[in-house]
């Protein structure tokens, strides 16, 4: 007899069978190792092809909850759910009494159900047609028939052990059970079987997979079970080909933003503080700027200083109004740009003044925690409109106008702080299940700011959109890390965004400013 190995979950399957002395429902073998049946199905293949266990398929007639047992299960019986709100109805007509309870929350039907029940056992009453208390005793007694048959229905549902006839006939009437016909697959140990056990001749090995140089040079491969694969059959065809949903999305914020006479425009990812911070007048000992809510770029490489006239600016603005000695080595340390608004403040230094639009799409990086809302490193939508005349007024009818376009037809604004804003804004979108939540800040730039960059004659609104969470408010998604699934069955599923981006446009007009939600 030769020593034959298997895996270590066919070795514990193989020691149920002989355990049970006989045959045994795969479902109770799964119980046993705290698995699911179909789990086992494939050791259980490779097992009885090598000729150690019999396997058998039989019909039986299982017990089933229906919908209304599974209710009954979860909820409680009618009789009880009405017994429970039954005296704050007590002294109405039986049709008053049906929607009294209705108010409460119970389903007429089972209202109607659950009276019957009540009435049938001498709970309650009915006197010239008035809903009374008939026995409380009766009461106790009624709820604790319902309480054994609903006790019937876990062991039912949890262990299938089957009631006695005179009640299995009560569940059957009450359409609380069914009997279904199941295909129970059995299997049971062949002689080999006990023979290699009880001879010490099976034995429990890994199961490798992936064979590579350091396994088979350390002589662990000769004590593995290497798993074979059939290069001959096909792999399974996955669907066709397309972008993750949320790329799609942002291709299509970039025409829409287009088709509005944008233009688009791109910046570095490692930022100095210069154009992060200052050039955007935020104050050098802002908590912003600490290590808290910013990354910052340790190297040994030397940052080539911008030009001296926006050097000479911002030191001078920031002195005249934070009152404070502005420190130029500050303003050119390394950070992970924290705000896509670096991008446009560059774009309005190299334009100066006069009229013009750009937007960028990209990633920014902060020290956030990852959980459903929040990430570390997520995308905004930054952009900015610059002329003579250009108000607060316009930025408001921008954000209108760009919810249209992705068929949000509910925006509420409040009024919002950002240290390089002034009047500024705050815009609320409403996600299907996380509620509310913020995607539109934004303000008319500070004139401080519009001097830093050169453009002292201009004005420009700018905003900086959280395009992830409008994202997720789009394909009706509610945690952002579901953006960046590596799961093929989930990006499947998808929607296609261009395809619904046509389906939910709407115009501006139609788009409704909340007041005051909360």
């Amino acid at each position: 007899m030769e020593m034959m190995l298997v895996t270590e979950k066919q070795y514990r399957i193989a020691l149920e069978l002989c355990k049970a002395g006989g045959e045994i429902d795969v479902t109770e073998v799964a119980r046993r190792l705290n698995a699911k049946p179909e789990d086992l199905m494939r050791d259980i293949a490779e097992l009885e092809a090598k000729g150690l266990l019999h396997r058998g398929v039989r019909q039986v007639e299982l017990l089933e909850l229906t919908s209304e047992g599974l209710k009954a299960f979860n909820e409680g019986l009618p009789e009880e759910r009405l017994y429970t709100n039954a005296f704050k109805c007590i002294g109405k007509s039986i049709g008053e009494f049906i929607d009294c309870v209705k108010s409460l929350g119970i389903d007429a039907d089972e209202a109607r159900i659950g009276l019957q029940y009540l009435l049938k056992g001498g709970c309650l009453g009915v006197i010239n047609g008035v809903v009374s208390v008939s026995s409380l005793s009766k009461c106790y007694e009624v709820m604790e028939a319902a309480g054994e048959l609903r006790a019937w229905l876990k062991s039912i549902k949890e262990v299938g052990v089957n009631p006695p006839v005179d009640l299995l006939q009560v569940l059957k009437r009450r359409k609380f059970i069914a009997v279904v016909q199941r295909n129970i697959v059995a299997v049971s140990p062949t002689q080999k079987l006990v023979e290699l056990l009880n001879n010490g001749f099976l034995q429990a090995a890994p199961l490798v997979t992936v064979v590579t140089p350091q396994l088979y040079l350390s002589g662990r491969l000769e004590k593995a079970i290497v798993k074979r694969f059939d290069l001959s059959i096909s792999p399974p065809k996955r669907k066709v080909a397309r972008l993750n949903a949320y790329l799609e999305f942002l291709n299509l914020v970039r025409e829409t933003m287009v088709s509005m006479g944008f233009e688009e425009v791109k910046g570095p990812h490692v930022e100095m503080e210069l154009w992060n911070f200052d050039a955007l007048f935020q104050p050098q000992d802002h908590p912003a700027r600490e290590i808290h809510d910013t990354f910052f770029v340790s190297t040994p490489l030397e940052v080539k200083p911008p030009e001296r006239s926006i050097i000479e600016r911002a030191s001078a603005v920031h002195r005249r109004g934070w009152s404070y000695e502005w420190s130029v080595d500050r303003a050119l340390r390394l950070v992970l740009r924290t705000q896509t608004t670096a991008v446009s403040a560059r774009a309005i230094f190299e334009r100066s003044n006069g009229e013009y639009r750009v937007f960028t799409i990209d990633r920014v990086f902060r020290p956030e925690n990852l959980d459903a809302k929040h990430s570390m490193e997520f995308h905004q939508l930054d952009g900015i409109i610059v002329g003579c005349n250009v108000s607060f007024r316009e930025l408001l009818a921008f954000f209108k106008e760009f919810s249209a376009a992705l068929g949000i037809k509910e925006v509420w604004f409040k009024p919002g702080y950002f240290p390089f804003t002034e009047p500024s804004v705050e815009g609320f979108i409403k996600h299907p299940e996380l509620g509310w939540i913020e995607v539109f800040p934004g303000g008319v730039l500070r004139p401080e700011v519009m001097e830093i960059l050169g453009a002292k004659e201009s004005r420009a609104i700018a905003w900086g959109i959280g395009i992830d969470r409008l994202a997720m408010a789009v394909l009706g998604i509610n945690d952002i890390r579901n953006l960046f699934s590596k799961d093929l069955d989930f990006l499947e599923k998808q929607a296609f965004p261009q395809l619904e981006y046509f389906k939910r446009r709407t115009s501006a007009r139609e788009v409704k400013v909340v007041e005051y939600p909360y």
